[in-house]
């Protein structure tokens, strides 16, 4: 019997040979980079409230030093505008709303994965002004009053959970009606502090967080409202029931709960829990 070589083979067995070794050193390179097959795909999309956009960007930043494999893409925008479109199925993984109502609604739409929800923190107002400004904020939120603040910066009430703790505190303070007429609106808290930080408005009332950020510190002064003059802040987050990698969300999620994120948060003014 002659020895099987490959000058004796068919032209049909010479294509089955040369077929099955770049099968076998397919495979073997598939086995030789078995962390670039795991790492594909660890991408984190975050719809975030815009009160979180400083505070975030640095938990963000944090995270990766411990999960360099996870990238995480973040959009910030108005809390009602975002649960409009997750109601939707918009194509985000993480959602941390400024008002834990938002979550729980998807939840009770089952749109989000069972015991995910969570709270991450308790958000407060001030009013900012130009650090030029002749207000007086020594008055608090009446230093609104004074007649320099021809415009005042407010979220708008009809979807962002800042607005309406502001319509509430203008309330609860007795002046709503008399600044009512010298409000503008911003789409969102981050909206409605660029406005107050450009001079589009003379005030804003704003979130602490924002307030908190280097070049609104540069550019301003501020006074922090008492938190009995609106409802409470409470921000609460979720991962989406479509979340393309759920793993990866909710480690997000934890560290956003561990002793670091917590602590970003509290240099921000966030009040977080202490557990």
């Amino acid at each position: 019997m002659k020895p099987f070589t490959k000058q004796g083979m068919s032209m049909k067995q010479r294509r089955i040979w040369v077929l099955g070794i770049v099968v076998i050193a397919a495979v073997a390179v598939w086995l030789l980079l078995p962390s670039q097959q795991n790492t594909v795909g660890k991408t984190v999309a975050v719809a975030a409230a815009s009160d979180l956009k400083f505070a975030f960007d640095e938990v963000v930043a944090a995270f990766k030093q411990s999960h360099p494999e996870i990238t995480v893409t973040v959009s910030y925008g108005s809390s009602g505008n975002f649960y409009a479109q997750l109601s939707n199925r918009a194509p985000f993984d993480l959602y941390l709303s400024a008002d834990i109502q938002y979550p729980n609604k998807l939840a009770q739409q089952q749109l989000t994965l069972p015991g995910s929800q969570f709270t991450y923190a308790v958000g407060h107002l001030v009013v900012w002004v130009p650090s030029g400004s002749p207000i007086d904020l020594s008055l608090g939120i009446r230093s609104l009053l004074d007649s320099s603040a021809r415009k005042v910066a407010i979220a708008n009430p009809e979807y962002a959970p800042y607005g309406r703790a502001a319509v509430a505190a203008l309330n609860s303070s007795g002046i709503y009606q008399q600044i009512k007429p010298r409000l503008i609106y911003g789409d969102n808290i981050a909206q409605t502090a660029q406005f107050a930080q450009t001079g589009a408005a003379d005030a804003g009332i704003i979130a602490l967080s924002l307030a908190l950020a280097p070049a609104m510190q540069k550019a301003g002064k501020y006074v922090e409202l008492p938190l009995e003059l609106y409802p409470r802040l409470e921000q609460g987050g979720v991962i989406l029931k479509w979340a393309a990698d759920p793993e990866s969300a909710q480690q997000l999620r934890a560290f956003m709960a561990s002793p670091r994120g917590k602590g970003i948060l509290r240099q921000y003014g966030f009040s977080v829990s202490e557990g």
